[in-house]
């Protein structure tokens, strides 16, 4: 019996052209590790991540000649574009005359009541959203002190007092984040603000680290939630290309079965029956298909004793023998192929659909 997500309905609110809540799909995010200020750069690396399905894309603001890209970076790109705010308010202003589709700030560090409701009037000027973002690492002394560090439950009182103070302020556009770089933390304090709001929730694991542990962290802190029914759009962050967290985003989501974007691989570990340079063959047919949006499920599998049995449920696969191996379609065989046409001709049947 398939596993059914009972998803949190929560309040839509749009970035650009894309919906957020409200049970509209689950979107994953990216940021650029560009300069800002390098306009070709970062154009040139947000049309690479929008070819790998990113949906919505965040950049650095650290000074005025950043914000001031912005309008230029949007000319050239085909998706919403967020600025990243931090300290000074004059930043978010400039960014959303610039042009930007939504601001991420931390009201607490952005400074006074004062600086946050000159960025919300402006927000609400030019009807773009904004993103409460808060970390673990940069929560309000008094809140520390409370709570004698950085709890899930210190995470949370933060993000509810900046929430007041935007609804305060008659601003609801409002999404949030709420990120520790450890899971536990980050699951807990994402379930209690659950429990306390019906805005959207944008969830991730932040500085998660490398590849390999970036990804095991993510895949969890964000699998649990969504598999819980928290969370309307995600971002994996990784010390590393952008494209890979989006990539992992994806697989997170086709991995619950909640989206699914390209192909689903599938192959064996390998043993001792396998007779084919399996590995390498799995890493042509990902290579080639990387940007494809086929939902097809694919089996590699490395020896035709077990290879149709085993991956029945794939849409179409090939197993390995002894210089040779088979093609097959749920289960059943269609030909022999020569081990080295094992590829071309598994890419040639996918690519027929």
């Amino acid at each position: 019996m398939p596993f059914i997500i009972n998803r949190k309905k929560t309040r839509q609110i749009k970035v650009g052209e894309v919906k957020i809540g409200g049970m509209a799909p689950i979107s994953v995010q990216s940021m650029t590790n560009t300069f800002t200020q390098d306009i070709a750069s970062t154009v040139s690396q947000i049309r690479r991540l929008e070819e790998a399905g990113c949906e919505i894309i965040r950049v650095a603001v650290p000074d005025a000649e950043a914000a001031k890209a912005i309008k230029a970076i949007k000319e050239k790109i085909s998706i919403p574009i967020i600025a990243d705010i931090h300290f000074d308010f004059r930043l978010a202003i400039a960014s959303a005359r610039a042009g930007a589709d939504g601001l991420r700030i931390n009201p607490g560090n952005i400074g006074s009541v004062k600086k946050v409701k000159a960025v919300v009037e402006c927000a609400k000027d030019l009807n773009i959203p904004i993103r409460i973002g808060v970390n673990s690492g940069s929560l309000e002394k008094d809140i520390l002190k409370k709570y004698n560090g950085a709890s899930a439950e210190a995470m949370v009182e933060s993000a509810v007092r900046h929430i007041e103070l935007l609804k305060s302020l008659d601003f609801h556009q409002i999404k949030v984040s709420i990120k520790a770089s450890d899971v536990h933390r980050t699951v807990e304090a994402y379930r209690l603000l659950s429990s306390k709001t019906d805005l959207p929730l944008h969830v991730g694991v932040t500085e998660a680290g490398t590849l390999f542990p970036g990804i095991v962290k993510s895949s969890l802190g964000i699998g649990m939630l969504l598999a819980e029914g928290i969370g309307d759009t995600i971002r994996v962050s990784l010390t590393r290309d952008p494209a890979e967290e989006v990539r992992t985003g994806f697989e997170i989501l086709k991995a619950l079965n909640i989206r699914r974007r390209g192909p689903e691989i599938i192959s064996c570990p390998t043993c001792g029956r396998c007779k084919i340079p399996l590995f390498d063959i799995v890493e042509q047919v990902d290579k080639a298909l990387l940007t494809s949006t086929l939902d097809i499920k694919i089996a590699i599998m490395g020896c035709i004793v077990n290879g149709p049995g085993e991956a029945k449920e794939a849409d179409i696969g090939i197993a390995g023998g002894d210089g040779k191996g088979i093609l097959f379609k749920k289960g059943r065989v269609i030909k022999k192929v020569p081990e080295e046409k094992l590829v071309e001709v598994l890419l040639e049947e996918v690519r027929k659909g």
